[in-house]
């Protein structure tokens, strides 16, 4: 006698190991059928059948995916794609209760009404579908099932205080990426499941949930579908969604569908609500916590006997209400729907003109609409492909190959991604019906493996979005309370686990612009604790680092390399500044010590260095009294200090305490009292630091490019061109050693009759003749301009005379020998032209070309008197000038005309007189040079020009020499009479 069938409904909450019975009873059979409601949750169940059984024997349908091997036994499928009268020993329906959604009802009421196995039927869902079942199942035996662990209702969290191993669920593709994008933010990313994704896009989102990546996991309502996931708290962003027609509250069973998911095995779960979603009503909250929902009284049901005889025959089976009153006729779907439209076409109606013609069409219609464009679209894709079908059996391969060409690619964003998924699973729907094109083994691999790729851009592109690998590795390890490793490469950026993090400049840890939120303290505490070592290793190797690694800029910073390490800061003498390290404080205080013993050594020896000469006055016992304290003064000035502010302190030093002073390089400038060796560039780059420290400035001045005479006179701190070593002159400043050699050539000058620029001062300077000009100007001279003939130099005339030799030696001259024929070597003269050539080429004389002691000595004698003009006393010209005779116009020769004649060169210049000083100085002036007042013009005094030819008159005459004799000049109370006295006997 034949075992009699047996039908179970395995009735329960979520978490009861309902799905598990049924694969457990299936597999005691020889053959199964278990029909899962998600293409996700089929291939979930179908991997863990293959992982007992082989894949030799276990079938995979779903609507885009078909693995059949010969030997099948068992078929794990979608409900919809469940095979008929295959007679297998065992059948399974899971999630019966759809038999009551709108869109999907009525396929798993046909399998609750038709589908039976040889020997048990199970149906797996909620108990709400207890009435239902037993008033249409006939025999059906009950089997309940108890949830495994506890769901308790937690009320509102704001998504940033929401615990790990937590479930927000969205009923929308943009609510979705929006709360994941917030989670990324705040926590470190979120894992995405959603229905319209690709099973092997969905396994590998919720791989990076499971195995830790992420804590955090944001789906919609399809996780409600029996996939099992290690979530310990289920959130609702919304109470509300979209069921394709229109927007409805959810019902609470639906609810609990979804909570339920919270709390796997023996652990238990909770849920609640978060974002703008109103709590849950206390009543529905417990009633999912007990399990208890109204019972589901209708079923969408749509009629299974179809007419295939004529088209409207067919339309009309499909729209017979049923008969019992447990079942309600489904609305309209997406298959009935294309066929009324497609019955409307012309060419479509005349060709289902018979059965097969209309049974084709219906097969064709049930292709779902994946892509979501228009009805009115997929109406027009269906039409094509039943056309071709019709017309030749099969779908054109060159068109269905053109529609794959153009969906495989792989880039563009996540939306772009999954508008190319839901097209090609419509290609691939396709390609596994058997007979509908050509090759069909090839072209559902090539579906598959266009699918695969875009599946795996997609979960690229959502990882790249929604995951912030760096923040949950390091909150992982974090938590775990392992050792965190930080690897540091040679530009100094710092990966921790294999993740950027940021930079390590010196012994500060600059952190990743680019974290915010909860991921920038995330970065910053797994950070310092894995860098500690780091710190400790850098501090010994930049405490035994030579002095030449080291610098310090312009502003006071203090540099290992490219690397800030420090900065100065004002000590109690102005030659010992202090330091300040930048060191992290979780470095620690040890290397914070390191770090600034170090940089303190480095600045005292760089100051022990550039400074030597003024530290060793300050070191010289044997100077006392006056040379003393002005030694102190010159090291409060850092050895540059303008005449004018010490003019009565200078006045006072006698000869022997300027003696003793100059032994240590100071030199007493007509300007400025200043060392020479302190003017290179590293000194006065240190010593404009220093100075900027003593005086609290906030943004320090730079020191003049080095090798510069002159410079634009644009900076405006008070001090500033005196510490550079350079003075200012209207426009331009002028380094103040140059200055006095200037000066000291410009004293030789009548500054009154005029004086043009030499050679030797346009050389020390550096300058064209028009900035000379300028400069002279800023000095307080008059300069005027003029043009007049160029007289060539000597060197040119003896060429321009050689040339002529060389053109008579053409015509027949006798043949003239230079030196060169003569075996000398021809050297040019020196004179102007060299200097002016030394001048245009840029050479610049250094501080220590400074002049002679005795020339320093003849310029303190005005200095000392308060004199402020650089030139000697001006003089007034002649009465009765020499007249200049004209120079004859040239001769034209016969046969030229005067255009023939050769051009005079003209050249410009410059003369330059003095421009006064305001007239009631006058008269003490003259006292000062001991010259009696009211002497009558021309007494005395120079004249304003000299004769033609430089010499003075014969006996009687005029004296016309520009410098006053020495005894007027002289004056005997002054304290240098004696000495310039001296100097004159022994020359």
């Amino acid at each position: 006698m034949a075992e009699q069938s047996r039908t179970l409904a395995v009735l329960g909450p979520t978490n009861t190991g309902k799905t598990h019975f049924a694969i457990e009873r299936m597999l005691g059979y020889r053959t199964g059928v278990i029909g899962l409601p998600l293409r996700l949750l089929a291939r979930e169940v179908y991997d863990k059948i293959v992982k007992v059984r082989g894949p030799s024997v276990v079938a995979l349908v779903t609507g885009e995916e078909r693995i059949v091997p010969e030997r099948t036994q068992y078929w794990v499928c979608t409900v919809e794609a469940m095979p008929e009268g295959m007679g297998a020993d065992f059948v399974a329906v899971d999630e019966i209760q759809l038999c009551a959604d709108p869109e999907r009802g009525h396929v798993f009421t046909d399998r609750l009404l038709r589908m039976r196995g040889l020997h048990e039927t199970q149906f797996l869902g909620s108990h709400s579908m207890r009435g239902a079942i037993a008033q249409l199942v006939p025999g059906v035996e009950f089997v309940g099932r108890e949830r495994m662990s506890q769901l308790m209702y937690t009320g509102s969290k704001k998504i940033p205080k929401m615990p790990p191993r937590s479930a927000i669920v969205g009923f929308s593709v943009e609510n979705v990426y929006a709360i994941a994008e917030l989670l990324r933010r705040q926590k470190g990313g979120a894992a995405v499941v959603m229905g319209a994704l690709s099973p092997r896009t969905r396994n590998a989102q919720v791989e990076l949930y499971q195995n830790g990546d992420v804590d955090y996991l944001v789906a919609t309502d399809a996780i409600g579908m029996g996939l099992n996931l290690d979530i310990d708290h289920v959130a609702f962003s919304s109470l509300s969604k979209f069921d394709g027609r229109r927007m409805r509250a959810l019902q609470p069973n639906e609810l609990a569908q979804i909570a339920g998911r919270a709390g796997r095995g023996m652990s238990n779960g909770t849920f609640g609500v978060t974002g703008e979603a109103p709590d849950l009503d206390p009543d529905v909250a417990q009633a999912i916590m007990d399990h208890r929902f109204a019972p589901i009284r209708k079923l969408e049901w749509r009629n299974p006997a179809l007419s295939f005889g004529h088209l409207d025959a067919l339309i009309a089976s499909l729209e017979v209400r049923p008969e019992n009153e447990r079942l309600t006729k489904a609305r309209e779907a997406d298959d009935l729907g294309a066929l009324k439209t497609l019955a409307e076409v012309a060419e479509v109606r005349a060709r289902a003109s018979d059965g097969p013609s209309v049974r084709l069409l219906w097969d064709v219609c049930r292709v779902p609409d994946f892509r979501g464009i228009s009805h009115a679209e997929h109406a027009s894709l269906l039409e094509r492909i039943y056309c071709d079908l019709h017309e030749r059996g099969k779908v054109s391969e060159d068109w269905f190959s053109r529609q794959v060409r153009r969906i495989d690619r792989t880039e563009g964003d996540i939306d772009t991604l999954s508008k190319r998924l839901a097209y090609i699973r419509t290609w691939t729907y396709v390609a596994q019906r058997n007979g509908w094109i050509e090759n069909e083994t090839h072209w559902r691999d090539a579906t598959r493996a266009v699918e695969d790729r875009l599946s795996d851009a997609l979960h690229g592109a959502l990882t790249q979005r929604f995951v912030d690998r760096r923040t949950s590795v390091l909150l992982r390890r974090l938590k775990q309370k392992e050792a965190i490793v930080a690897e540091v490469n040679d530009t100094g950026e710092v990966t921790v686990e294999g993740e950027f993090v940021g930079r390590l400049e010196g012994f500060r840890f600059i952190q990743d612009k680019a974290a915010a939120g909860q991921e920038a303290k995330t970065l910053q505490q797994a950070s310092l604790q894995a860098l500690a070592p780091h710190f400790h290793l850098r501090a010994d190797r930049f405490y035994n680092a030579p002095d030449t690694e080291i610098d310090f800029t312009e502003q006071g910073g203090l540099m290992w390399g490219d690397q800030a390490v420090g900065k100065l800061v004002a000590g109690s003498d102005p030659l010992k500044p202090g330091v300040s390290a930048y060191v992290d404080d979780t470095a620690g205080p040890e290397v914070m010590q390191k770090v600034q013993r170090r940089l303190q050594h480095f600045i005292d020896r760089k100051i022990a260095t550039l400074f030597e000469p003024l530290l060793n006055i300050q070191r010289d016992e044997e100077m006392t009294g006056l040379a003393r304290g002005f030694g102190f003064r010159m090291v409060e000035n850092f050895g540059v200090i303008p005449r004018g502010q010490v003019a009565d302190e200078v006045k006072a030093l006698d000869q022997e305490s300027r003696g003793a002073l100059r032994k240590h390089g100071v030199r007493f400038g007509q300007f400025t009292i200043f060392m020479p060796l302190l003017l290179k560039p590293a000194p006065t780059r240190l010593r404009l630091v220093l100075w900027s420290l003593t005086k609290g400035l906030d943004e320090f001045p730079e020191s003049p490019p080095p090798g510069l005479v002159t410079v634009p006179a644009t900076e405006t701190t008070e001090g500033y061109y005196a510490m550079a070593g350079y003075r200012a002159a209207g426009e331009r400043a002028i380094r103040i050693d140059m200055l006095e050699r200037l000066a000291d050539m410009l004293r030789a000058e009548d500054s009154r009759a005029g004086f043009e620029a030499k050679a030797d001062m346009l050389s020390i300077t550096g300058m064209t003749l028009e900035q000379f000009a300028d400069l002279m100007q800023g000095l307080g001279y008059k300069a005027e301009r003029a043009e007049r003939e160029k007289v060539k130099p000597v060197d040119q005339a003896v060429a321009d005379a050689s040339s002529d030799e060389a053109t008579a030696a053409e015509a027949g001259d006798a043949p003239v020998m230079d030196a060169a024929d003569a075996g000398g070597t021809a050297e040019p003269e020196a004179g102007p032209v060299m200097e002016n050539a030394e001048a245009a080429a840029g050479h610049v004389p250094d501080a220590a070309d400074a002049p002679a002691e005795t020339a320093e000595d003849k310029a303190e004698e005005i200095a000392d008197a308060g004199e402020a003009p650089i030139a000697a006393e001006p003089a007034e010209a002649p009465e009765d000038e020499a007249e200049i005779p004209e120079t004859p116009e040239e001769e034209i020769l016969p046969g030229e005309s005067p255009a023939d004649v050769a051009q005079p060169e003209v050249e410009v210049f410059y003369t330059f007189t003095w421009a006064g000083r305001p007239k009631g100085n006058r008269q003490n002036q003259q006292r000062r040079q001991g010259k009696p007042q009211g002497q009558e013009k021309g007494q005395g005094r120079k004249p304003k020009g000299k004769p033609r030819g430089g010499k003075p008159e014969q006996k009687g005459a005029r004296n016309y020499s520009s410098k006053p004799e020495k005894k007027d000049k002289i004056d005997p109370d002054n304290p240098f009479a004696a000495a310039l006295m001296g100097l004159k006997d022994k020359s």
